[in-house]
């Protein structure tokens, strides 16, 4: 990267201008969505909806400047508003609005320091832990929650929400208050969005919708019917709000989990949605990016933000080519702050939920189940389970359970690494495993070759000690050697157990060889008591040289015994 890339994002550096026109349409009709949606993950956190608008444009403006993903949309998330909501209810019980304000200022200020340390920390890494079917999993986990979510909006229903099945069981029992006309409008906005999106591709279709749907609620006046409309939305800037030292105190804990989700929402979202022409986002880069998005608009009202899926699926379909498409979203979240607040006050609540569940149902891919089912029966599994488990528990929980998932799947393949013996193939200096397809390999009497593979550690030393026993003992041998060519590491345990082999083994007559240890493996034992025991002489640099030394040995032996 050059030296004024840095001040000047990557994008913009490398700007076509032929972008420039999917860039405006695409952040237009981002804003379209994300706007919306905002202002009602606002009232999920318990704040007031303008809070919503700072939160669109701040966050989205910051992010646009710093962040790596292009069609990355930062602004806040369902997830997002709901641990904000635990943390902000636990703090301020009696909902005090100016208490709530500085709470809510102090909580974002933090989950943006500990996002901005975690990127100083270079902990990026801990995005890796999410494999691709996981990712698939956690992605239609998430779109059905989504979806679950939006019904009542849809059907003009009302219910205290609750888990995965309680919200089901809720929509089913409301199904016959269910309001027609807001109903009706819901399915002519998905019917609208489907025809927009299949003919005229090319044009902003949730601007339209959301636009016709605020016309028809004006013309037709929607609200008498039922249709509940946003409401008012106060304008104008935010004002400068100070967090509080003390605040912060009870508040960490849960601004770790938040920071936590926070990043791998944002992480998941830019992976799931990068092109293959385009820079692959940065993990170290989008916590510092993440971060200074939640720091910098703490102090201006805005809510704890972080990379939307939903909302960077609008994005990118609509055609976002670079961060531009944010900066037209922020700007127009300014403009409705400054001029269209009693506009959106008759934004319909049903049209938005259609538009978020239009854009949300692509993310649930069944193609991507079936490839992942025909390479692997495991990783398969893995993937239903990542997605039950943003369905069944919630989406940080779920993340939690998928990693936990693929983390014990490699500990199950890394706890029972293979221990074979060995015979060499007649006439080469090949070495390989002893089974009876090859009744021709040679074996050497009193000599038993093992070879163990991959890593040796605490978690499977016991088991490759366990596997080496049974074969000592039927092989009867006077010395054996442990072949540690395949063994790429071997860490404190491991040579311990070697270390009480190599006792047990001189006590019952038997003598250990080492063979084969690479540079970093080498360097472990000659630091260690094993190394001692077993002192330069029995340490070899292959098989070769082993069969070699104690072909000499024997045949030394059987001279001094014909000399006698």
């Amino acid at each position: 990267m050059s030296h004024h890339a840095s001040v000047v994002p990557e994008w913009l550096h490398r700007y076509e201008e032929q972008w420039a026109r999917a860039d405006l349409i695409a952040g237009l009709t981002a804003a379209a969505v994300v706007i919306p949606k905002a202002l009602a993950y606002a009232t999920i956190a318990g704040l007031p909806v303008q809070v919503g608008l700072y939160t669109a444009c701040l966050p989205m403006a910051i992010y646009a400047f710093i962040g790596s993903s292009r069609p990355l949309s930062v602004s806040t998330t369902t997830t997002l508003a709901i641990l904000a909501a635990n943390a902000l209810g636990l703090i301020i019980a009696n909902g005090d609005p100016r208490m709530l304000i500085v709470a809510n200022a102090t909580l974002t200020l933090l989950v943006g320091m500990m996002l901005v340390a975690a990127a100083v920390l270079r902990l990026g890494f801990v995005a890796n832990f999410i494999s691709e079917p996981v990712l698939v999993g956690f992605k239609a986990g998430v779109a059905i929650v989504i979806v679950v979510d939006q019904l009542p909006k849809l059907f003009g229903i009302h219910y205290p929400k609750g888990s995965f099945f309680h919200n089901i069981a809720a929509f089913v029992a409301g199904l016959p208050h269910a309001s027609a006309s807001t109903l009706a409008l819901a399915l002519f906005t998905l019917a609208a969005l489907f025809a927009l999106e299949r003919f005229t591709p090319r044009a902003p279709a949730p601007l339209f919708v959301v636009a016709a749907a605020i016309i028809a609620v004006a013309v037709f006046k929607l609200r008498a019917h039922g249709v509940e409309t946003v409401g008012a939305v106060p304008a104008g800037l935010p004002s400068w709000t100070k967090p509080d030292p003390l605040l912060a105190l009870k508040l960490w804990p849960d601004a770790l989990g938040i920071a936590l989700m926070s990043f791998t929402e944002s992480i998941a979202a830019a992976r799931a949605f990068a092109r293959n022409d385009e820079p692959a986002p940065d993990a170290n880069r989008e916590l510092l990016a993440t971060g200074l998005a939640n720091a910098g608009s703490a102090f201006f009202g805005a809510m704890v933000s972080g990379g939307g899926t939903s909302q960077t699926a609008v994005n990118r379909q609509a055609g976002a080519r670079t961060q531009l498409a944010g900066l037209v979203t922020a700007a127009l979240a300014l403009a409705v702050m400054l001029m269209f607040s009693p506009l959106m006050a008759l934004m319909p609540h049903a049209t938005l939920a259609a538009v978020v569940v239009f854009y949300s149902v692509g993310l649930f891919s069944p193609e991507e189940f079936r490839a992942i089912l025909k390479v692997r029966r495991t990783e398969f599994v893995w993937a239903l389970v990542a997605c039950a488990g943003v369905v069944l528990l919630g989406t940080l929980e779920g993340i939690l359970v998928a990693i936990v998932v693929s983390l014990f799947a490699l500990a199950h393949q890394v706890s029972n690494p293979p221990v074979y013996a060995l015979k060499r193939i007649p006439g080469t200096n090949v070495f390989r495993r002893d089974s009876k397809r090859h009744p021709d390999d040679e074996a050497f009497p009193g000599l038993l070759l093992l070879r163990p593979e991959g890593r040796i550690f605490f978690a499977n030393a016991q088991r490759v000690a366990e596997k080496i026993r049974p074969l000592v003992r039927e092989a009867n041998a006077r010395i054996v050697v442990l072949d540690l060519s395949r063994v790429f590491d071997v860490e404190y345990t491991a040579i311990k157990m070697i270390t009480e082999a190599e006792k047990r083994l001189s006590e019952t007559g038997t003598t250990l060889w080492v063979a084969g240890l690479n540079p970093g493996v080498l360097a472990a034992v000659r630091r260690s008591p094993l190394g001692e025991a077993l002192g330069e002489a029995r340490m070899f640099y292959n098989l070769e040289y082993v069969v070699t030394r104690y072909q000499e040995m024997v045949a030394r032996e059987d001279r001094d015994v014909s000399r006698r």
